[in-house]
């Protein structure tokens, strides 16, 4: 027998008893907490999270970073060649790699001979850190920069790699580092989203959407793809007839018929999310201009993002736009470098000079002018900055005279500045060819355990009730390296 919709208080039979089952003690207390409550209070009770966007600052009782910048090299990177120097690669070059090594080359291609670092590294600042001519820019921030050298994951497809280096699991559908930072610690500005992501301009990830998707939280914490030039996000604004108090009035009748459909669904979190979404969007038509306007900068912090010049100019752009985001309290930026496919990320499979050539040249002197802007702003102490792809590359061609570099997931490289990081400091080793990580290992989900913490959040009382489960971004590993806290 089908339901009938048609009861005199709304609702169906079904909806009742879930109503009922749920209990109105639970829902009273719901409605107390529904503020800006840290999260570490709310997750007691074992109830979602609720959707309100407002700051609820950190559960560590530390000072923590506010915001988050994720400058990620969509394509992998090798590390021998741009922060993991090895020598030993230049004393062994032409030779193959060790026999109980050569079964796990990812994706069954050719392994060809070990083959040194492409371009010089020379020491930086005055701690020395060893950085490759890729980035000579960045050497000059040696002394801000936390190196994690020995970092692995779990899959060595890009896209999968890079959905568990945005999720924590290889499998898509779960929520994204960016929501759950988002979560955990809300919005300091109610007219931006929490959560924004700019792609490059070539495409996305392969893996698409699910890499700053939400997941099973409410669709308020999921990533919101902004562009740097044009309208910062599509469709934002309706026609021009509409504009002005007809966009009011429609909205406002919108409203009117969403709450009195949500006053009989209250409990109904997805519909709570789907009414501020609408709210945010209207916001947003004023905010999200303003705050991509970059002829609002001097020609002087232009230049130095490398705006207007090429090749730096789509990055540069990203990067201004996201130290104007931070200004504006936005928890969470993520900036891709490289998009589609092949050569256009850094997947330097054909030749490493020619490929982390271009794109190294792409991202070098705006990442360097962020990592300026944010510190004569203020800014970095309370800004934490993260760059790294979804795995490593091979320390060996991939053939014969092959100037390209295969997956490796076993052994790479990441770095952190800003956000109470130790700066001019080098964290865990991978073996002497820059195979496989030794000391110090750190795994993905000890990556994001890390960077939770330094965002004031711990990583194991981080839960969303889901399907009978708390679950976490870490879900049942994880550990925070504190030797790289400052």
């Amino acid at each position: 027998m089908q339901e009938s919709s048609a009861f005199p208080c709304g609702i169906t039979r079904r909806e009742t008893f879930t109503q009922i089952g749920a209990g109105f003690a639970g829902l009273a207390l719901l409605d107390l907490i529904s503020g800006d409550q840290p999260a570490n209070q709310l997750m007691a009770t074992d109830l979602p999270r609720p959707t309100g966007s407002g700051p609820r600052g950190s559960i560590l009782p530390r000072k923590a970073a506010k915001s988050c910048i994720f400058l990620t090299m969509n394509g992998a990177p090798s590390q021998v060649d741009t922060f993991d120097h090895k020598p030993a690669l230049k004393k062994y070059a032409g030779k193959t790699l060790p026999s109980d090594k050569d079964y796990i080359n990812s994706g069954g291609r050719k392994v060809g001979y070990l083959t040194p670092a492409w371009r010089p590294f020379r020491p930086g600042g005055e701690s020395g850190l060893m950085i490759s001519d890729y980035f000579p820019n960045v050497r000059k921030h040696a002394d801000k920069l936390c190196v994690l050298n020995a970092c692995h994951t779990d899959s060595h497809a890009h896209g999968s790699a890079l959905v568990a280096m945005n999720t924590g699991k290889t499998q898509i559908g779960r929520p994204s580092l960016g929501s759950w930072s988002v979560y955990g610690l809300g919005s300091a500005n109610h007219d931006l989203p929490g959560y924004v992501v700019m792609l490059d301009k070539r495409g996305g990830p392969i893996s698409g959407q699910p890499n700053w998707s939400n997941g099973f939280m409410p669709a308020s914490h999921t990533g919101t793809p902004f562009r740097s030039q044009g309208a910062p996000i599509l469709d934002l604004s309706g026609p021009a007839h509409l504009r002005g108090l007809p966009q009011q009035a429609q909205l406002e009748l919108l409203s009117q018929l969403n709450n009195l459909h949500r006053e009989q669904r209250f409990d109904d979190e997805k519909l709570a999310a789907r009414i501020k979404s609408y709210e945010l969007a209207y916001r947003m038509q004023a905010a999200a201009p303003e705050a991509v306007a970059l002829e609002q900068e001097s020609e002087t912090t232009l230049g130095m993002y490398g705006v207007g010049n090429q090749p730096t100019d789509e990055f540069g752009r990203n990067c201004l736009i996201a130290r104007r985001l931070v200004e504006r309290g936005v928890r969470f930026i993520q900036l891709y470098s490289g998009g589609g496919h092949l050569e256009e990320t850094w997947d330097a499979h054909e030749s490493v000079e020619k490929n982390h050539g271009q794109h190294a040249a792409e991202v070098d002197q705006p990442i360097g002018a962020l990592l300026t802007d944010l510190e004569q702003r203020g800014l970095l102490d309370e800004t934490l900055v993260i760059w790294g792809g979804e795995f490593g590359r091979m320390p060996f061609s991939e053939g014969k005279d092959a100037p390209g570099r295969n997956h490796n997931p076993y052994g790479f490289t990441m770095w952190f500045a800003g956000g109470g990081v130790r700066g001019g400091f080098r964290y865990g080793e991978t073996d002497e060819l820059g195979f496989e990580a030794v000391t110090d290992r750190m795994h993905l989900h000890d990556i994001h355990a890390t960077i939770l913490h330094l965002m004031g959040l711990d990583h194991e009382m981080l839960t969303y009730f889901h399907q009978g489960r708390n679950e976490s971004l870490t879900d049942v590993g994880g550990r925070v390296a504190h030797a790289i806290v400052s």
